[in-house]
């Protein structure tokens, strides 16, 4: 991406996760200068638990900018040296820590959060993966201009882009990273050019996206066909939908809803006859829904297309096999 003439503003960059470290990316192709970067200390991470960096401050440190790792802003001593920095703005995306108002009032033009939703739905830390879990047919980016409340600041660029029946929460993440770089990008311009207009959101469609966890993941077979599968792609790569097969952890990767029912009540959670390239699951509360499932990852194993385990007969996925079932000791 050139760099564009005009105003260039020294910006304060705040961000953890691979999504941040995109906005951090087009950032370095504008015509502005990041100055100094912001990140959550370095995490135990791998079979190995080394402690390894964050993205974003891998990508500071290619680009030899000063990198600051503070447990906390509330400190006098971090907030004299984020002032030291002198930054006309601060882009905050995915940091990880909250900021006190001395924060937010220190650079001279406010601080600028991406923000992976349109809001004001989806406040919150997982709006990316709850979009798709509710199915809702389009997400975006909100540039806004931060406050103290959590995610409630006014909004300066919105962009959107559609959801559809199978995108995942790896397809959406990637998808808005890039689109979160750009509109930050345009909205600095416009910022640095005195030209962008504010407006508060609005108090209706507030929603919250809670955090992802991993119990949360596991599959209820009782609930309809088309819930299941949004669930399976939203927490697609992480934390990934799974069922118990003997009592062991199966995990979903990739699912859709039959568009017919089965025709008969089953007992949800039922493995019924496959098809060419997908397993079939009985679900809904009298399980006449079907669940076609064309990725999965068995025990012990690797995500493999339903398909080939299909054409290898794999004998613990025959008809009549009952998914989410505990171990025979523990029943």
């Amino acid at each position: 991406m050139p760099h564009r003439e005009g105003q260039s503003l020294r910006i304060v960059f705040a961000g953890t996760p691979d999504f941040a470290a995109e906005s951090l990316k087009a950032l370095l192709a504008s015509r502005h200068r990041v100055v100094g970067v912001y990140t959550q200390p370095d995490r135990p991470a791998g079979r190995g638990r080394k402690l390894t960096p964050s993205p974003v401050k891998t990508l500071a440190l290619e680009h030899d900018l000063p990198v600051e790792q503070p447990l906390s802003l509330k400190h006098e001593d971090a907030q004299r040296r984020l002032a030291d920095f002198a930054a006309d703005v601060m882009v905050v995306v995915a940091y990880g820590l909250l900021l006190p108002q001395a924060v937010l009032d220190t650079p001279r033009l406010g601080c600028l959060n991406v923000h992976a939703s349109l809001l004001p739905r989806w406040r919150g830390a997982a709006p990316i993966q709850r979009a798709i879990e509710a199915g809702d047919s389009e997400s975006g980016i909100t540039l806004m201009q931060m406050d103290a409340g959590l995610d409630t600041g006014d909004m300066l660029l919105i962009e959107r882009t559609p959801i559809d029946a199978t995108t995942t929460g790896g397809d959406l993440h990637d998808r808005l990273a890039e689109l979160g770089g750009r509109t930050l990008v345009e909205g600095v311009d416009a910022l640095a050019e005195g030209g962008l207009s504010v407006t508060p959101q609005p108090a209706s469609g507030v929603t919250y996206a809670n955090k992802l966890s991993k119990p949360e993941a596991e599959l209820d077979f009782r609930q309809p066909a088309a819930a299941l599968s949004r669930r399976i792609r939203a927490f697609n790569p992480w934390p990934v939908a799974w069922t118990r097969l003997d009592g062991e952890p199966l995990r979903l990767w990739f699912a859709t809803p039959e568009t017919e029912a089965s025709g008969k009540d089953t007992v949800p959670g039922t493995l019924l006859e496959p098809d060419a390239g997908a397993i079939r699951i009985a679900c809904g509360d009298d399980g006449r829904d079907v669940l076609r499932v064309t990725q999965l990852q068995m025990p012990g194993g690797k995500p493999l297309a339903a398909r080939d385990l299909l054409n290898a007969n794999h004998p613990r996925l025959s008809p009549g096999q009952r998914l989410g079932q505990p171990k025979e000791a523990d029943r």
